[in-house]
């Protein structure tokens, strides 16, 4: 029975896929790329079995869903890809238009919350597309490679969310976990182990031969102008415990300002 497995096609998630992309394709896993948003939904219908999702998705999925609990994407302080490029400071940003991609919903509720809670702000939302163009709104919310793209444009003011997000509350952000529906775990065990497996693969790769995962991610991702040796080095791959509770935090404070649903725990796979 073939796996629909899917596949945040974004720089940072690469890491994770190399080996599956370019050293041992596997028959039996049907990949299916496309942006956080997208794999949110497609996990939640069930159109595909296993996924890295946006941490915020996992409030909704909560119960239909386990966590792995050996891997995220994470960073710790500045990561350079989720970015808000505004014409105003932070702190002038109360009742102005703020344009937020339809691509994430992790970075869409760190900045609700960083704005509504750290800056008593409240802007006008307005969902754009994957890339929000920061000239059609007073500020605008750049995730994943539209952040790093050759064709962006410093604005007057760039704030980097995960420095931001680490300097007020003194946590990381989690942004992504990585997610298997509990029936799917149930009909196709088997292969949701190899998923795993080549997970470890990938990333023991990354530590062993890091300069040609990083040849073949410039490859795949051309349009990004970004030093991806030390992106790969900005982010955190493995789940570890101060992780865990940086992601129940995030979610606890987006439950008490009403914007995602109560996760009581993370419910991790054996």
């Amino acid at each position: 029975m073939k796996l629909n497995l899917g596949y945040i096609d974004f720089l940072n998630c690469y890491p994770f896929y190399y080996h599956l992309l370019e050293r041992e394709p596997d028959p039996d896993i049907r990949l299916f790329p496309d942006y956080p948003g997208q794999l949110n939904s497609m996990l939640a219908r069930g159109d595909i079995d296993m996924s890295p999702i946006s941490l915020a998705a996992y409030a909704d999925l909560w119960g239909d869903v386990l966590l792995l609990p050996e891997f995220c994407l994470s960073s710790v302080g500045y990561v350079g890809s989720v970015t808000l490029a505004s014409k105003h400071p932070i702190e002038d940003l109360h009742r102005r238009t703020i344009g937020i991609t339809n691509a994430s919903h992790t970075s869409v509720v760190l900045l609700k919350i960083l704005l509504k809670r750290y800056y008593r702000a409240e802007p006008e939302y307005v969902t754009t597309g994957p890339c929000p163009d920061p000239e059609k709104q007073d500020a605008a919310l750049l995730i994943g490679n539209y952040a790093m793209l050759q064709s962006s444009r410093p604005s007057p003011y760039m704030y980097d969310l995960g420095d931001l997000w680490l300097r007020k509350t003194g946590y990381p952000v989690v942004f992504a976990v990585f997610a298997v529906r509990k029936k799917a775990l149930q009909e196709s065990g088997e292969q949701v182990r190899k998923v795993v497996d080549s997970y470890h693969r990938s990333l023991s790769c990354l530590e062993a031969e890091k300069g040609t995962v990083v040849r073949k991610a410039g490859a795949r991702y051309p349009q990004i102008v970004y030093d991806i040796h030390d992106y790969y080095q900005r982010l955190c791959f493995d789940f570890s415990e101060n992780l865990k509770n940086a992601a129940m935090f995030y979610l606890e404070q987006a439950n008490n300002l009403g914007l995602l649903p109560r996760v009581r725990h993370l419910e991790f796979m054996e």
